[in-house]
């Protein structure tokens, strides 16, 4: 596998476009198109909270029920959620504005939209931004650099990845761009993803790659508890690398799940470093557990405790904050069996060993957690399994930039 510049364009025959429609913002792009010059199989996977916002019920009709996908449209600054028959009425508008644009289904059209919650769209602005991009689609790396930008809200820095492995003896690329910073919580895992690939795969075993994936992925990182009404992944595949078609699980399978592992942990890595307010990455990873399930539960009450997440923001080694919050997880464990490191690029330290504090310095402690990325590990010496989840620290701003959001 070898990692490559680019994003969304990087597979052959994507391309994309950005425009600054004023959906909200002013003085900057708020909208972006993907495209695939012929028909892709579409995987998906989708918010779990109960509120679903229109572009989620819109593209689950599309990617369970309709057998293809050529175009996504995203707007930034309204979510189009709890907008009633309106707001999912501003779907199929979206939809037929890019059909009539690019000349395809409209049912293969895809919608997503991000920002506050209970307004409606300016269509109009939309249906415009989405004639605005259709001739500026463009296969290069800025095209697909632009794209991701325009999807930001809070975001402070884009956020996208490409990958190529060599599968069947073709090379397969698999390109992503995703935006999130806020509003972030496990349960699929408000954050959007858009992956693209021109591997032939099909759409049985592309939906089965994406959906084992999100658990790994996604589904790993928290950045304030709140699961959005908005959260999607979308996977495209366009066919164009001529690979021979995976239809099973096997060698040919598994090269593209580990490709599209590593697109997938990069761009979940990416917003959990750019939470809202965030100085740092925070990964917690346990090890030494008796299930994945256990590692699991426990990685994620560590990384969502505001009282540990608080601590990181401070550089304090506030251990007992770590290990209460395993406590409390539900997960049975030994807390006297527990060894407990922190580790950054500025070294490693131990801090804890069978429950109990090795005399560590704080100093040296201090130090390694002031870097940008941070990571806790603790070994609870029951088994082989093991659980990464991400997220970052809790700061002053976070309260700041959410206290106006809507303003």
């Amino acid at each position: 596998m070898e990692i490559i510049k680019g994003g969304v364009t990087a597979a052959k025959g994507f391309r994309a476009a950005a425009t600054a429609a004023e959906i909200k913002y002013k003085g900057r792009t708020d909208m972006a198109m993907i495209y695939s010059d012929v028909p892709c199989l579409a995987a998906g996977t989708f918010t779990t909270n109960v509120v679903k916002a229109a572009p989620v019920k819109w593209d689950q009709e599309i990617v369970y029920h309709h057998p293809c996908a050529q175009v996504i449209v995203c707007n930034s600054g309204i979510a189009n959620a709890c907008t009633g028959e309106e707001g999912y009425g501003y779907c199929r508008k979206t939809a037929e504005a890019a059909a009539e644009a690019l000349q395809v289904p409209e049912d293969s059209v895809l919608v997503a939209s991000t920002g506050v919650i209970g307004m409606q769209l300016p269509i109009d602005r939309l249906a415009d931004g989405v004639k605005a991009m259709a001739p500026k689609l463009d296969g290069g790396i800025e095209a697909g650099t632009e794209a991701a930008k325009a999807i930001m809200t809070t975001d402070t820095v884009k956020k996208e990845v490409a990958v190529q492995v060599e599968i069947g003896g073709k090379t397969v690329t698999i390109g992503g761009m995703c935006k999130g910073s806020g509003m972030i919580h496990p349960n699929m895992c408000t954050m959007l993803g858009f992956v693209t690939t021109d591997a032939k795969i099909s759409k049985k075993m592309l939906q089965e790659a994406l959906s084992e994936d999100v658990k790994d992925t996604y589904n790993m990182v928290s950045v304030d508890g709140d699961t959005s009404t908005n959260d999607t992944v979308l996977l495209l595949a366009n066919g164009l690398a001529e690979n021979p078609e995976i239809t099973e699980k096997g060698e040919d399978y598994e090269a593209f799940k580990q490709a599209l592992n590593y697109v997938n942990t990069t761009l979940a890595k990416k917003i959990a470093g750019d939470g809202e307010g965030a100085t740092a990455l925070f990964e917690v990873r346990i090890i030494g557990a008796q299930s994945k399930e256990q590692a699991v539960t426990l990685s994620k009450s560590v990384v969502t405790s505001s009282l540990t997440k608080a601590a990181i923001y401070g550089h304090d080694a506030n251990w007992g904050r770590i290990l209460c919050a395993m406590g409390y997880s539900g997960a049975q464990f030994d807390p006297e069996k527990v060894d407990l490191y922190f580790e950054s690029k500025a070294g490693r330290i131990k801090i804890i060993e069978n429950g109990v504090s090795t005399g560590y310095s704080e100093e040296e402690a201090t130090k390694i957690l002031s870097e940008e990325a941070v990571t806790a590990v603790a070994d609870i010496k029951m088994g082989d399994c093991t659980a990464t989840a991400w997220g970052c620290d809790l700061t002053y701003d976070y309260v700041k930039i959410n206290a106006d959001y809507r303003s």
